[in-house]
């Protein structure tokens, strides 16, 4: 990402704290999107169009139904266990992207790319326990319009302590194959693709210098081919972490990352990887403009707080 004058004086630490505040705030506004997406990728789980009861048939009806079936706070399902996840996976990723600035690899050829990858991934694995609980207890409904495994959890800290007891340390990063080239392939895309927009932006000279119109702007470029990208790696990541597990904690359904992809191609058809395209992009856009947007302010205001 492009820094202000200034960014490059604060440090990985703080980084890691305004990447994972910036990212909590957006999270809170966007959660409900994020249920919804869950019900759709999960929805008619390898079974072909036609077979299956859709109980979830857009963005609006999917919220209704969500609504009136498990009330106004269905509609936050997992939050806390996704606001864990945006803090921990966006903290380590925007600092990680902040180092790579410092160190100059992306002002290389490709280095935003680069650094944006290898940011994500880190992220991913590193957070990549909450993200499965979050799956499940999005997942999680009445049984009258319930889709996919249901894990029946308590809490959160009931399925942290659930998955560890059955399934040990590791169970708790099982799903991750999926997740790290998911956020690999969209970190680097957003990150990436706000950089060059926010600059194509400045270049134009269609806000003041230093506005947050520019950085509104990168983000609301930046979330159209995220959601593109992103999409496909989405479906499958939500499949692997939602998946019943026999007594060693293997997948019932898949075996691992291209077994999934396969699976769903062969017996939904390829579109079934852009399930949930709708409320992903209608997530994606306010929370890639509002994480992006939060984060470049904050550290603004922190370069400037420093400086005086």
């Amino acid at each position: 990402m492009e820094p202000s004058a200034a960014s490059a004086s604060v440090s990985p630490p703080v980084d890691f704290a305004l990447g994972a505040t910036a990212c909590c705030l957006a999270c809170v506004f966007t959660n409900p999107l994020e249920v919804v997406k869950t019900r759709l990728q999960l929805q008619g789980e390898l079974r072909s169009r036609g077979t299956y009861p859709r109980h979830y048939r857009g963005v609006l009806q999917a919220l209704v139904a969500v609504g009136q079936a498990d009330g106004l706070w269905g509609l936050q399902k997992g939050l806390t266990a996704g606001l864990l996840y945006q803090g921990l996976m966006n903290g380590v990723r925007f600092s990680f992207y902040s180092h790579m600035e410092d160190v100059g690899l992306t002002q290389q050829p490709g280095g935003t790319i680069v650094a944006g990858a290898l940011a994500g991934a880190l992220g991913a694995f590193v957070a990549s326990p909450a993200y499965l609980v979050k799956t499940h207890l999005q997942a999680q409904t009445v049984a009258a319009i319930a889709v996919g495994h249901q894990h029946n959890h308590q809490s959160v800290s009931g399925a942290f302590e659930t998955i560890y007891k059955k399934q040990g340390l590791l169970g708790l990063w099982r799903g991750v194959n999926g997740a790290v080239p998911r956020v690999t392939v969209g970190s680097a895309v957003q990150l990436a693709t706000f950089a060059s927009a926010k600059e194509w932006v400045q270049k134009h000279q269609w806000f003041q210098e230093g506005s947050w119109m520019v950085a509104l702007s990168g983000g609301m470029i930046s979330s159209v081919a995220v959601a593109v990208a992103m999409t496909p790696f989405d479906v499958v990541s939500t499949r692997l972490y939602n998946q019943p597990v026999d007594e060693m904690g293997k997948g019932k359904h898949y075996r691992g990352f291209l077994d999934c992809f396969v699976q769903v191609v062969g017996k939904e058809g390829f579109l079934a990887l852009y399930k949930g395209l709708g409320p992903a992009y209608l997530r994606l856009g306010p929370h890639t403009t509002l994480s992006l947007l939060f984060w470049d302010e904050l550290r603004q205001f922190t370069c400037q707080h420093q400086g005086t």
